[in-house]
């Protein structure tokens, strides 16, 4: 049965897609699950790190599950209940306080490019393929979608990807700024642990802060008075913090710091 599943280990939440079968294809019902499980992880504070991941090696996510298409998205009604509902779990990805890990491998395409774009840091493996094929089958694609992907690889990019519809590799993501790196399919997911293993080991505290001032610029508009407050204060709770004064300590030490949130 298609499923989003949900494991918290070690400061890690690990998200994994679950449809192998359709090359992780997102059903209606796992929209729901993904969304549910980023408020799970909202009230989770040993969550330092979320990574999502595809089941099966052979892809991410391929995009919205098609066969669910004639029942669910064939009114103008139901096609903007599963819109609704897909955006929900795409905002509740980029609205998260902890860094989103797309561990992207094999097929990333549609809905999967979404999905991944609207994560903080994007890996790939070797083998992975990137398309948007949205104009080989007349389905639309939302305003939020085509913002997020302009923010990253830029307009005239997003054009090619869009009119195209062609696929593309891992290096030419590189090359776009989609992703952040790739590496060979047998370290692939070595390198993934090592990248949520440090950030599960640094201090949350700055790195939410951080994430709150990338997130308010992105939006692209002018920073408002309570946005520049709300960052302020994020960074003063970095300064008031003990994690603060563990990071002087542990400097002066010598050892690892022992980060508690706090």
């Amino acid at each position: 049965m298609p499923q989003v599943a949900l494991t918290i280990e070690n400061g890690i939440a690990r998200i994994l897609i679950d449809h192998p079968e359709r090359h992780n294809a997102m059903t209606f019902g796992m929209w729901q699950q993904l969304a549910q499980h980023f408020e799970t992880i909202a009230q989770a504070p040993e969550v330092r790190v979320v990574v999502l991941s595809g089941a099966g090696g052979r892809a991410f996510v391929s995009g919205a599950d098609i066969s669910e298409f004639e029942h669910l998205r064939d009114s103008a009604e139901q096609v903007q209940r599963y819109e609704d509902t897909a955006q929900l779990a795409l905002n509740a990805i980029a609205a998260c306080e902890r860094p989103v890990i797309a561990a992207i491998e094999g097929i990333c395409m549609g809905g999967g490019l979404g999905l991944a774009g609207a994560a903080d840091l994007r890996y790939a493996n070797r083998s992975a393929r990137f398309r948007m094929p949205a104009a080989r089958l007349g389905v639309g694609y939302s305003l939020h979608g085509v913002q997020r992907l302009v923010q990253l690889i830029g307009q005239a990019n997003t054009a090619d990807i869009f009119y195209t519809a062609r696929i593309f590799d891992a290096p030419e993501a590189l090359r776009l700024n989609f992703i952040h790196a790739f590496h060979e399919d047998g370290e692939f997911h070595a390198a993934i642990e090592r990248v949520a293993a440090t950030i599960a080991g640094n201090a949350p505290l700055p790195i939410r802060a951080a994430k709150l001032a990338l997130r308010t610029l992105s939006a692209g508009h002018a920073i408002d008075a309570a946005a520049a407050h709300a960052i302020e204060h994020a960074v003063q709770a970095c300064f008031d913090s003990a994690d603060y004064r563990e990071g002087r300590s542990a400097f002066l030490e010598k050892r690892p710091p022992a980060f508690k949130g706090q």
